[in-house]
């Protein structure tokens, strides 16, 4: 794999700039082709000026329909949309009011994302693509893989025609799950054949992806790659899953031994509505077993799993970020055999990146299957101007935004990269991103918003927090670190949940993780008086700035800042 490493380079060439420019306008000419017509381009008054500039154009083969794309549609943001989104809301949904809405025909599924300021989550509809989103193709082989992806959804949209029939059943649900049954063809009208099946590849059976409770999900994953000897891969939407789903075995390791041996499926909770399916799928297999306990349980010594699966070659998933706080843990388990890869950059709006090295955990190259441009960073909100590939520069810092075959807009990513070069096989930037939990974002606002909830006399008053994802403990959580002024009140003991009640008052989806065993109460660490003082020198100096130009970020990401302040804690409520 070493002699197909691609190393980035830090100017275009002529060449490779041309090229960028001309799949960059090709890109953007088909979306434009593609969605000019949808009722959002041809109402929104984002989009007003540039409908006036191109009334008399050949949309396919006039240049300056491009220019005036660039040039007239503003970068937007949820808002404008949500009247559009929100007639997939009405009931009865009606054809006639959604067809055509942000892109030809109906959408095939509706994912997702973090709450607004109303606390309900984004909703961004999605349709068919022709060539759906892939990874590409992987440098080693897996059979048999365990996918910890949930299938589940929400009570589906159905669209009506006049005379009151279903045309379209459209789900609700995760983005990974979406993406999957894109990629696979699997409606959710066929569910049911699958429901007792274990798909090709697959080792646990379709119907355990319909296990919503955290806990239960993964420990039924678990169940039956453990049962089976020939696992080679593993497949989660974030590693932290994975990290989650071994200290669930350690925890529950005699019931799976004990489940494996009788050919029983546990008494996990939440299961009953596809015990059935599991249970016709489940063997008694006393030797594998007997295996298993003369291993032993995960995390008393590294490469444990490369013992229980002695042909475990892959584990993929997001692990960049913070999620990367897990890496450490997941190499110990895994051993130093096996591959971890990082799939893609991914939110619910668009794909934002893949990898540019299979076994490079932190670096993406941009994704190009719809067109994303950028912000920097350095400039003013109101005046930032719209950059493409071509205009970018090594080292800064840039916000992605985003066109795509789901809706011809500019909408602003809310995450930050930083570009680190181009790919020499064809221009595209090359970078490494900037707390995303996996439910959920939980935002800066998110944040504060409980920190304003807890910082009373009667509990403790903040002067400074900063967060980190928290995952000493499972289910994570986000961790906040404090610094307070006067005494602890005698309602301290309260603040944990009074920081939650805040964060999920922002959103619903906050609480149905909670729900869900997915998210556990936040944790709250008071660290010695000084200690943001303290960390703006010691940035400072490490970093050859001054103090005043370094702050205490919301969210810690780097990990030598993240145990520099562990260090410093003095307790934890």
């Amino acid at each position: 794999m070493s002699t197909n490493t691609v190393h980035p380079i830090t100017a275009l060439t002529l060449e490779l700039e041309t090229t960028l420019k001309e799949d960059t306008d090709r890109r953007l000419r088909n979306l434009i082709t593609a969605n000019i017509k949808s009722r959002y381009a041809r109402s929104s008054s984002k989009l007003s000026d540039f409908r006036l500039a191109i009334e008399d154009k050949d949309v396919q083969t006039d240049e300056s329909v491009l220019s005036d794309f660039r040039r007239l549609v503003p970068t937007t943001d949820y808002e404008s949309y949500r009247p559009f989104f929100d007639k997939f809301n009405s009931r009865p949904c009606k054809l006639s009011e959604v067809e055509d809405m942000l892109a030809p025909g109906l959408p095939i599924y509706i994912p997702l994302s973090s709450a607004t300021t109303n606390k309900k989550s984004k909703q961004f509809v999605k349709y068919p693509r022709s060539q759906p989103y892939a990874h590409g193709p992987p440098p080693v082989r897996v059979k048999t893989t365990a996918f910890l992806f949930t299938f589940a959804y929400r009570d589906p949209v159905e669209v009506l025609t006049d005379s009151g029939e279903i045309l379209r059943r459209i789900p609700l649900c995760n983005q990974s799950s979406g993406v999957m049954r894109l990629q696979n063809n699997w409606t959710i009208e066929t569910d049911n054949t699958r429901m007792a099946s274990i798909l090709p590849g697959h080792v646990a059976p379709w119907a355990t992806g319909f296990i919503t409770h955290h806990r239960s999900f993964l420990l039924t994953h678990a169940l039956f790659a453990l049962a089976n000897t020939s696992l080679e891969g593993f497949a989660v939407t974030f590693l932290p899953y994975f990290i989650d789903m071994v200290h669930r075995i350690k925890d529950e390791w005699d019931v799976l031994v004990s489940g494996i041996r009788n050919g029983i499926i546990p008494d996990f909770e939440h299961i009953d509505h596809v015990r059935a399916y599991l249970q016709i799928n489940m063997r008694a297999d006393p030797q594998r077993a007997d295996e298993l306990q003369n291993i032993g349980p995960p995390l008393s010594y590294s490469g444990w799993a490369q013992r229980v699966w002695p042909s475990l070659k892959l584990l993929k998933g997001i692990c960049s970020g913070t999620f990367a706080a897990a890496l450490p843990q997941a190499r110990s388990v895994l051993g130093s055999n096996v591959i971890i890869h990082n799939t893609w950059y991914i939110c619910t709006e668009c794909l934002v990146g893949r990898s540019l090295n299979f076994e490079d955990t932190e670096t993406f190259v941009i994704a190009a299957d719809d067109l994303i441009e950028y912000l920097d960073m350095t400039d003013e909100p109101a005046h930032g101007k719209v950059l493409q590939a071509w205009d970018l520069r090594p080292g800064k810092f840039y916000q992605p935004v985003s066109t795509t075959h789901d809706g011809l807009w500019r909408y602003i990513i809310d995450d930050v990269i930083q570009v680190t070069g181009f790919d020499p096989r064809n221009g595209l930037p090359v970078f490494s991103l900037e707390l995303r939990l996996p439910h959920a974002i939980i935002t800066e606002a998110d944040l504060a918003s409980a920190i304003r909830a807890i910082s009373r006399k009667d509990i403790i008053e903040v002067e400074e927090f900063t967060t980190v994802a928290d995952d000493r403990k499972f289910p994570q959580t986000v961790g906040f670190f404090v610094e307070i002024t006067g005494d602890i009140g005698f309602n301290a003991k309260f603040a944990r949940q009074k920081a939650f009640e805040a964060v999920a008052a922002t959103s619903e989806e906050h609480q149905i993780a909670f729900d869900a065993d997915e998210l556990g109460l936040p944790t709250i660490r008071i660290v010695k008086p000084g200690t943001f003082a303290d960390y703006r020198r010691w940035r400072g100096e490490s970093m050859g700035f001054g103090v005043g130009q370094i702050k205490v970020p919301v969210v810690l990401s780097d990990p030598r800042a993240q145990e520099w302040m562990r260090e410093r804690v003095m307790m934890e409520l």
